[in-house]
């Protein structure tokens, strides 16, 4: 099968994929540290406890990461839910290095109170302690968050399981395929259907502040840019000139979208002002421009480009100018992103036969290549970048995968059915609703 990731042709394909997502751990870093998770206390005189264990969560996104190996609760000798009752003497000897306890009472008309402390088992000392309020929808969210200030507090990196992805699905059925973007929880649960379409959905992009979506959808059998807002379902449509219409992609500021428009020619390179419909031209040029992605601070734009013969990396200021190579490896390089601080791309890059997800340092240049599959595309950075998200071919179908940026801890995103195809991480927001 000939990998081709330029819009001109991606808009004549149609993407596969299915329903529930779960999580795999195929190989994790060495060195993971060893932390308890006890279970967390129901102090609810007598109500029923709520649905969701908040401690089981915590663990499994711990675990997830690569960076835990969390106590299986069996192996717990004791079940403290308060730092009172914690033997340290006792957690050190089954070779614990952290310890989290806590608690869920009733708080009000439906709603929780969640107080966790977090310990450092040799030293004996209370690292952090938190009291949430949540409710029962959020509970999933709150013990995310959980695992989040867990994470950050022992590798001094923010931690990233309370964001979200967005994903494109098909479903196959007598009357042809059903395509539909969905977005879930980072680690699955929680689907949502954004829309559900018989054309082709593709180009999924975050916008900033994470309440929105823009896509690509063939609505009419013409392709047309639409942003979508997550919760409301309110949309509108952006671009819909004539030939292509692709690959949006938002500014930092949320003001505007790079996108790939065919309207005067060649695909090309685009700004669109979306508050007031204007359009900025950035490249001109009989190849293919495509793919375009904003550096963090809003500056440049990297986009992909034949324009030398073979797909490679490219990039311009984003109020236009000269267009400069960025990537002379190989002889493909497409569908590039920055990393969150700026310092690196992600991007696909091809290896002998095999397109692979690849990682780009932009100060040195040199190009490490992170998965090891045959068909790997559409990398997409977690926010704290850590890890990359990306779709792959497992046993011939499509489905989702993780990597570290060092390689060292991998994810599946296995599928109960189908494919599923065109991942892209959330950025962070302040709170649920925002998601």
């Amino acid at each position: 099968m000939k990998k081709i990731l330029f819009a001109l042709l991606l808009f004549l394909l149609q993407v596969p994929a299915a329903p529930a997502l779960t999580i795999e751990i195929t190989q994790g870093a060495e060195g993971a540290l060893p932390i308890a998770v006890v279970p967390f206390a129901w102090d609810g005189a007598g109500a029923p406890p709520p649905a969701e264990d908040i401690a089981a969560i915590v663990r499994d996104d711990l675990q997830r990461s690569g960076r835990f190996n969390p106590m299986p609760v069996a192996d717990m000798l004791a079940r403290p839910s308060d730092g009172a009752q914690v033997e340290f003497r006792d957690w050190k000897a089954l070779g614990m290095e952290s310890l989290a306890v806590g608690q869920v009472r009733p708080n009000g008309s439906g709603g929780y109170l969640v107080r966790f402390q977090l310990f450092d088992v040799f030293k004996g000392e209370q690292l952090a302690g938190y009291n949430l309020t949540t409710t029962e929808r959020d509970l999933r969210f709150t013990a995310h968050t959980i695992a989040d200030l867990i994470y950050e507090k022992l590798t001094g990196q923010r931690g990233a399981f309370a964001t979200r992805i967005a994903y494109v699905t098909s479903s196959r059925a007598a009357g042809g395929d059903t395509l539909t973007l969905k977005v879930a929880d980072a680690d699955g649960h929680n689907p949502q259907v954004i829309v559900t379409s018989t054309e082709p959905l593709m180009s999924p992009a975050w916008s900033p502040d994470g309440r929105s979506l823009a896509y690509v959808s063939f609505e009419k059998r013409q392709a047309a840019i639409y942003v979508q807002e997550v919760f409301t379902g309110r949309r509108e449509k952006l671009a819909s000139y004539s030939g292509i219409n692709g690959a949006p992609a938002w500014s930092p500021d949320g003001r505007k979208l790079a996108l790939t428009l065919s309207k005067d020619g060649s695909p090309d390179i685009y700004v669109l002002n979306i508050n007031r419909k204007t359009l900025t031209r950035l490249t001109t040029h009989y190849g293919i421009d495509t793919e375009p992605a904003w550096s963090p601070d809003g500056q440049e734009i990297v986009f992909t480009s034949d324009r030398g013969g073979r797909p490679q990396i490219y990039k311009v200021p984003s109020y236009g100018g000269k267009v400069s190579r960025v990537t002379f490896e190989g002889d493909y390089n497409a569908r590039a992103s920055y990393a969150p601080d700026g310092g690196q791309l992600t991007l696909v890059t091809r290896q002998g036969r095999d397109y692979r997800i690849g990682l780009l340092d932009l100060a040195s240049g040199a190009l490490q290549v992170l998965s090891d599959g045959s068909l790997d595309e559409s990398p997409s950075f977690a926010p704290n970048g850590s890890m990359v998200i990306y779709a792959t071919k497992i046993n011939g179908r499509g489905e989702l995968a993780a990597i570290s940026v060092d390689g060292n801890v991998k994810q599946r995103l296995a599928l109960q059915e189908g494919d599923v195809r065109e991942p892209v991480w959330s950025p962070y927001t302040r709170n649920r609703r925002n998601q």
